[in-house]
């Protein structure tokens, strides 16, 4: 025994390449005696990792339970749930950092000594509102999960303010906003070059639509190339980019993405990161996304759509272009107007910006959070 508190983090990601995740464990790894459960290999600077064996998903819910609206059953009998469950015992940790809804249930049922935190890294009832189907099924389920159990957490976080004030409204708690900001790096901002290299990272999401980027730059008079660092979130989606980039008389690339560790330094050879996301659903308006944070800790200019939230950040410091509209005709307009000059001016801006929006100062809201729960007396559930 280290003598020191005992966390448990519960990501139902692959923690190793879980951002987000990954900023919590080296937050608390000198502090605190970690454990992480979740799936993948056991990520650096922990303890002990649990990990949920490989096909198990924490959202696989049982139809016919959840035609019949037993919700709490459905929960519990989701296969990484369940898994969980008859594998882990109660009362082995003092403080229970969950990260998303579907964590939360199971954190307050292992009864932490100290407390449970909820990290909400977007507004859950609402994540896939454009499907009918899932809209009028598992929103419900998912709003139980809120009302019933993530609502008795003693402390929240969640992404933007946006989403922090829906978390209050709906369920009535209110989550301090940790930005999935990156950490600092110490780089200069290099001139722009000819072409100019564009870039977007992030997974091959069909509700992204990703595609509009693609054909912007590929109807863009812009000097310009795009690459594209995609994970095989959808590969029909994925296959069906790799394709549309083949038409772009080899402007555009579709890449294997590179690990979380490796990102910074590979698109810091770029001049513009773009992240143009329509609004298909709430969580898509309020969008406030870690590659924002990595184009600026890489130094780019950034162009992106009129998202409230990123538009904010853009507008108040400089570093990039805010696009009319989601459409590609509004894109083409943007990259239209780039020039290697005001490319180079905007990654300068960046480079001012960086110390501000680095992760340092946001992962402070963690640290009260955790700190408050391991200074309290324990609690009874």
């Amino acid at each position: 025994m280290s003598g020191k508190p005992r966390l448990l983090i519960i990501s139902f990601s692959v923690i190793e390449r879980d951002a987000r995740v990954l900023r919590q464990i080296r937050l608390f790894a000198d502090d605190y005696e970690v454990t992480t459960l979740g799936h993948g290999e056991a990520p650096a600077g922990v303890a002990r990792h649990i990990r949920v064996p490989d096909g198990l998903r924490a959202n696989d819910v049982n139809g016919r339970l959840i035609t019949l609206r037993q919700y709490t059953p459905a929960y519990w009998r989701t296969s990484a749930i369940s898994w969980a469950r008859k594998n882990l015992e109660p009362g082995g940790w003092d403080i229970v950092l969950a990260n998303e809804a579907d964590a939360v249930p199971l954190a307050l049922r292992l009864k932490p000594r100290r407390g449970v935190h909820a990290d909400l890294h977007e507004y859950h009832p609402r994540v896939k509102e454009e499907l009918p189907l899932w809209n009028r099924r598992i929103r419900p389920y998912v709003e139980h999960l809120c009302r019933r159990f993530v609502s008795r957490a003693d402390s929240w976080t969640t992404v933007g303010e946006g989403i922090a004030a829906e978390y209050e409204r709906m369920f009535g708690f209110r989550p301090e906003v940790v930005a999935n900001a990156a950490p600092y790096q110490e780089r200069e901002a290099e001139p722009a070059s000819t072409p100019l290299r564009l870039v977007h990272s992030g997974g091959a999401v069909r509700a992204r639509h990703l595609e509009l980027t693609v054909q912007a730059v590929r109807d863009s008079d812009l000097d310009a190339t795009l690459d594209l660092y995609l994970t095989p979130n959808d590969p029909a989606h994925l296959q069906e980019l790799k394709d549309l980039a083949a038409q772009s008389a080899g402007r555009v690339r579709v890449l294997d993405p590179v690990p979380y560790a490796q990102l910074a330094d590979t698109i810091a050879a770029y001049d513009v990161g773009i992240h143009v996301l329509p609004p298909v659903n709430f969580n898509h308006l309020w969008a406030l996304p870690n590659k924002l944070y990595d184009y600026v800790q890489a130094r780019l200019a950034v162009v992106i759509g009129p998202s409230p939230e990123m538009a904010r950040i853009v507008s108040e410091h400089g570093f990039g272009v805010v696009a009319d509209g989601f459409e590609t005709a509004d894109l083409v307009r943007v990259l239209d107007a780039l020039t290697p000059e005001s490319v180079t001016r905007m990654k300068h801006a960046a480079a001012e910006a960086a110390p501000a929006l680095a992760s340092d100062a946001e992962d402070e809201g963690w640290r009260r959070a955790i700190d408050a729960l391991a200074q309290k007396g324990a609690v009874t559930r």
